[in-house]
């Protein structure tokens, strides 16, 4: 044991360094604070009603705090069977957010560039590389946890698969199962299918390798035992993917139910939807300069010396009320005026760059002219391919025939973010060109090629600080409509044109700065490639110089997106000040009614979910129907039929004139269930929503002809006498009482649902239909019953039961990997 700890020394040293580092740069996070993220606060919100359940030790599965109602394991659900449910559980036991996410990255990543057969400290710059990648940091910021931890499995995945491929069969595999596995519990599936695609390209790679070089068999081998690892690692998550594949279908992203009056596409993302943060083909440039494009909205302040604030001076405007009128508008958050901004590119904003490192760069560009290897080959295709659908918009050429004709392409929004995979090809790039200059045999002809990637990068950001107008415009594409609209504001149209042109010296004077700091590290770079070639530092020393300029860079610009100001006081819950009236909401002893709030946006409402289950909502994951009830029915107006058969007893304005919100009790909504006296059939979900654009829910229901045959057919004697009333209310099981003389129709103002919901009349499952569009209904007999809702998905009971039994073959393999390891190392001593 003693020498096995002796021979891994460096890496726990290395892993301590990296502790060191996360202490260093998350100081704040040790301290019990914790980063104060939009998204974290968006979740916390519609999870308000599970997290009072969970208080209660119960756990829910539906949902009725945000849109009406949705399954809750979109937001949160246990999945206890799964392994990696209680390993990312230890992992934040132990370290505190976002700790355990930059040691994942960081290890992960360490792990890879040592298969890659680099030394410690190399492997260990490499990790800092990636791991600080600018986006990276920004998506902690952002409070993008899934998609990170998503992240943060990429490398040892790749580095699993690896191993696999040079015939490590058993520890690759297994391997490849559990860090697989791991990727699809973060829950991000977007991630995950941008990392397939570069996998697929490896595949395509080795397949062409082992063809031609006649080791087919060697490589089927490995492909077998991959397949393997893949199917175990999606049985681990069985009850993840199965409740999900189920759900999505229902979604936005989901095949839409309309055909006309609808700008929904027929299925998946509207595609501008989809594009709306769409890579600039130009904006590449930030890779190498960060502030090729301005960096981030609002991120880069402007003191007394920048242009701006000297266009405001010169109108004898005082320099704080000039600087401060200066940084207002190059933030780019004023409305109308977006084009005067800082960052000048084509996306709606952005927390900053995507930028990898100007050494990094340096060394990609040195990999593409030295590295042999086929690996090259991979991730050169990777970089390419991702930068071409990070377009978007942009230039669609590529992105339209991937949205268009790949599976699931089209359920994904935000495309840019397909470059975290690149932001890892390129430091395994350059890390592998370090490598083959340690080992070239020929070092004048290795000189001669570090030399050629000198000129290329050195010369470009060169260029970018003498004549940087050469490459870029400066300008944005909306910049003269907010002239206009500036010269209006400040009725003075030769001030708004000198703002405007100071606007531009300060992005130019921003890039230049950047340029020649990258100019700086690329030279840095280059020496210590010099002082090596030349026997001047051996290789322990070239590894540490380049750990330290690699950290150095980083550290400085992520420094500009994730401050020390971003870390808040840590508290149970992000919840904001109530308003007045919200106490005298929360006084209503009902446990089920809804609160619409015209003041916030329907589709991204973090504050209402807080404290009462909402009209609205924050979550990306929504039904297809409701959102296809928002477009319609409230869009232009407010569709008060609607907001009754949603039982929604409490409506909050904004007067418009004086802009003070108040709160107006709604004194027609339906109730958690009601008798109709009558049924209008629809012949499709087009007629439906036309007809629920004005009706009386109360006493009609709008169904689909499907549905007729669970109807009685003859009319039903109306019985005013009826009764049917909620008497114990779980969001995963409603119960409610009825009584009548005839058999009834009855609506639910609860959000139908038939992947899990069944109905049981006297404890007898029942079927029951769609009524209204969106809502639930029955046909209720005659007499007193007891009407009960259970939700108890297939999907996730069933995929629990799978869950386990992957569980337990995972463990197995790895155990038996382990085994067969030592045993190898034994028979190799002896």
């Amino acid at each position: 044991m003693s020498n096995w700890f002796k021979r891994n020394g460096i890496h726990f040293a290395i892993a301590g360094i990296f502790l060191v580092i996360c202490f260093l740069y998350f100081t704040p996070a040790f301290q019990g604070k914790t980063l104060g993220q939009a998204d974290v606060t968006g979740a916390q919100s519609s999870a308000t009603e599970i997290d009072a359940y969970k208080a209660k030790d119960t756990t829910i599965l539906w949902t009725n705090q945000i849109f009406g109602g949705m399954p809750a394991f979109q937001l949160w659900a246990p999945y206890k069977a799964n392994i990696t449910t209680h390993v990312i559980h230890v992992l934040k036991v132990i370290f505190p957010n976002p700790i355990d996410t930059v040691l994942l990255l960081l290890l992960g990543a360490y792990f890879l560039f040592i298969v890659l057969k680099l030394n410690p400290w190399l492997a260990a710059a490499g990790a800092i590389a990636f791991t600080f990648s600018s986006y990276n940091i920004i998506y902690l910021v952002a409070g993008h946890s899934n998609q990170e931890y998503a992240i943060a499995f990429f490398a040892p995945i790749l580095a699993s698969i690896i191993l696999t491929l040079r015939g490590k069969y058993i520890l690759g595999g297994s391997l490849t199962a559990l860090f697989l596995a791991m990727e699809i519990r973060a829950n991000h599936i977007q991630m995950t299918y941008y990392l397939m695609l570069a996998i697929l390209i490896l595949a395509g790679i080795e397949l062409y390798h082992a063809i031609k070089a006649k080791t087919t068999p060697a490589f089927l081998k490995s492909l077998a035992y991959l397949c393997g690892a893949l199917v175990l690692a999606l049985a681990v998550n069985a009850s993840i993917l199965w409740s999900t594949y189920d759900y999505g279908k229902e979604t936005t992203r989901g095949q839409s139910n309309l055909t006309q009056h609808t700008t929904e596409p027929s299925n998946g993302l509207a595609k501008d939807y989809a594009y709306q943060w769409s890579q600039g083909v130009g904006e590449c440039l930030t890779f190498l300069i960060p502030n090729a494009y301005g960096g981030g909205s609002g991120t880069e302040a402007l003191d007394q010396n920048s242009a701006t604030s000297k266009a405001f001076l010169a109108k004898g405007l005082p320099e704080d009320q000039a600087v401060k009128t200066a940084n207002q508008i190059s933030s780019g958050g004023v409305q109308g005026m977006s084009g005067l901004g800082t960052y000048w590119g084509n996306k709606p904003g952005t927390s900053g760059p995507w930028y990898f490192g100007a050494a990094i760069c340096f060394l990609f560009f040195l990999g593409l002219i030295i590295v042999k290897s086929r690996i090259k080959w991979w991730l050169l295709a990777t970089v390419i391919l991702t930068m071409l659908l990070s377009f978007g918009s942009n230039w669609p050429y590529v992105s339209d025939l991937f949205f268009n004709y790949f599976p699931l392409y089209n359920k994904f929004r935000a495309v840019e973010s397909i470059l975290t995979v690149a932001s890892l090809c390129f430091p395994m790039l350059a890390f592998l060109a370090i490598k083959e200059v340690i080992d070239a045999p020929d070092s004048a002809l290795t000189f001669k090629k570090v030399k050629l990637a000198f000129y290329i990068t050195g010369g470009l950001t060169l260029l970018m600080i003498v004549l940087p107008e050469v490459i870029l415009s400066f300008r944005a594409s909306d910049q003269v409509t907010s002239v206009n609209a500036l010269s209006q504001a400040l009725n003075d149209n030769t001030l708004a044109a000198s703002i405007s042109a100071a606007i531009v010296k300060d992005r130019i004077g921003l890039e230049r700065a950047d340029a020649i700091r990258s100019f700086v590290l690329i030279a840095i770079a280059f020496g210590v490639l010099w002082a090596f070639i030349k026997h001047k530092i051996n290789v322990t020393v070239l590894s540490i110089l380049f750990f330290v300029l690699i950290l150095g860079d980083m550290w400085q610009i992520d420094k500009r997106y994730l401050k020390d100001e971003n870390f808040t006081e840590k508290q149970d819950s992000n919840q904001p000040q109530p308003r007045e009236f919200e106490s005298v909401i929360q006084r209503d002893p009902d446990p089920d009614y809804r609160v619409f709030d015209s003041t916030v946006p329907l589709r991204s409402d973090t504050y209402n979910p807080f404290f009462h289950k909402s009209f609205g909502g924050y979550s990306a994951a929504r039904l297809k129907r409701y959102e296809e009830l928002v477009d319609n029915q409230f869009t232009k107006s407010l569709n008060h039929d609607v907001l009754n058969m949603m039982n929604v007893k409490y409506i909050i304005f904004s007067d418009p004139k004086t802009q003070a919100i108040s709160m107006h009790v709604n004194p027609t909504a339906c109730g958690h269930a009601w008798f109709v006296k009558s049924i209008k059939y629809a012949k499709n979900a087009d007629e439906e929503m036309l007809a629920i654009s004005s009706f009386d829910p109360k006493n009609e229901a709008i169904v689909d002809k499907q549905y007729s045959s669970l109807i009685d057919s003859k009319p039903a004697r109306v019985d005013t006498n009826a009764t049917i009333k909620l008497v114990n209310y779980n969001p995963d099981h409603m119960v409610y009482q009825t009584g009548s003389v005839s058999s009834q129709v009855a609506v639910f103002s609860e959000v139908y649902y038939n992947k899990g919901w069944k109905m049981l009349i006297d404890g007898k499952e029942t079927p029951y239909f769609r009524a209204d569009y969106l809502l639930r209904a029955a046909q209720i007999p005659v007499g007193n019953h007891t009407v009960e809702f259970i939700f108890h998905p297939v999907s996730y009971y069933a995929g629990e039961d799978i869950s386990l039994a992957g569980s337990v073959l995972l463990v197995l393999a790895l155990g038996y990997a382990g085994y067969a390891e030592n045993k190898k190392k034994v028979v190799k001593k002896a």
